[in-house]
């Protein structure tokens, strides 16, 4: 903690006149300036691609489905995030202060952990529903309805917002650490720090969940394989409805297989780090931890990037939205997997 009257030669506070202020890292105008873009055009990536993926499916009567429906919902999570989180985090970034107060700064801390719970929460279900998909396709349409994928929401949602406000509005993960908490604290700080059992119990939520879906995948990559063979053995005697819907629900596996992939590139530094830190005595340098959270958050901009590269529908519903044909003319029934 420092007071104002230490201030001398090129030493810069988050806050002049106020006793007890963070001091701040002098960037020159040039490096905020591209901090500013970098990080401005991520943020703006995740709300426009994730608002595209949003109001494709909801408007396009051919993409309503249960699954179609949890990648509407890891879409809000994605799109929430960089909405309500990213902007505020860009500032403080950038500035290397915080500005906005103590309280806004454990709300805001609470909505970057519960969209991004949320966002994995919803991926893991969506790894439920194709799994199901592919290893029981007869059955799928009977198993999987709108109705449980409104549940699995309600799941994902709940527990995101259950566990991350609950947390840091008690002060669990702070207990043990009051010494600790008290001597990094300045005005102009937004760092939350967790002890060791809720760095553990936040790492458990993480890695479980993906250790999950890759079993799934790789069940479902497995089963994918042999139905290809099998389409390959029967030649033309399979019909080409049942071999478009084949390939389709391939191609859905695929590209979950590069969502959880991404996810779990995206995240794992960050985590590891935290838990290092936790088990180290929390040297680790402000900015590396920085560095790993806008390297995590990335990942809720690649999303929409993913299904562009994989789903011609999704490529075909943004050609359509863009152009504004939708503004003059009725195209909510139209085909998207005429492709």
């Amino acid at each position: 903690m420092v007071s104002t009257n230490q201030q001398s030669g090129d030493v810069q506070f988050c806050f002049h006149n106020i006793n007890g202020s963070c001091m701040k890292t002098p960037w020159s105008l040039s490096i905020q300036t591209s901090l500013y873009g970098i990080l401005g055009f991520i943020t703006i990536l995740t709300v426009g691609g994730n608002l595209l993926v949003i109001f494709s499916i909801m408007y396009f009567k051919q993409l309503h489905s249960p699954s179609n429906f949890l990648v509407v919902s890891l879409a809000c999570a994605d799109c929430s995030l960089g909405l309500t989180v990213l902007p505020f985090s860009t500032v403080r970034s950038v500035e290397t202060c915080w500005y906005f107060g103590d309280r806004f700064c454990k709300f805001h801390s609470s909505l970057d952990i519960c969209f991004c719970l949320a966002s994995m929460f919803n991926l893991c279900f969506i790894s439920v529903d194709r799994y199901v998909a592919i290893t029981d396709p007869l059955l799928y349409p009977i198993r999987f309805t709108v109705s449980l994928s409104r549940v699995f929401i309600a799941l994902s949602w709940t527990s995101a917002f259950l566990y991350s406000f609950s947390l840091l509005y008690t002060g669990a993960n702070e207990e043990g650490l009051e010494e600790v908490v008290h001597a990094l604290h300045c005005e102009g700080n937004c760092q939350i720090m967790f002890n060791k059992t809720w760095v553990i119990i936040s790492s458990v939520l993480y890695f479980i969940p993906f250790l999950i879906m890759i079993c799934l995948n790789s069940k479902i990559f497995a089963v994918a394989k042999q139905q290809a063979r099998k389409i390959e053995q029967m030649g033309n005697q399979m019909s080409s409805d049942g071999d478009k819907v084949s390939k389709r629900e391939r191609k859905a596996a695929v590209t979950l297989g590069v969502a959880v992939m991404a996810f779990l590139v995206f995240w794992s530094p960050y985590f590891i780090t935290g838990m290092i830190d936790a088990f180290f005595g929390y040297k680790t340098p402000p900015l590396a931890f920085d560095i790993m959270i806008w390297f995590a958050c990335s990942n809720s901009a690649i999303n929409p990037l993913i299904y562009a590269f994989f789903y011609p529908w999704f490529r075909k519903a943004i050609k359509v939205v863009l152009s504004g044909k939708i503004l003059w003319i009725n195209c909510s029934s139209m085909n998207l997997f005429s492709e």
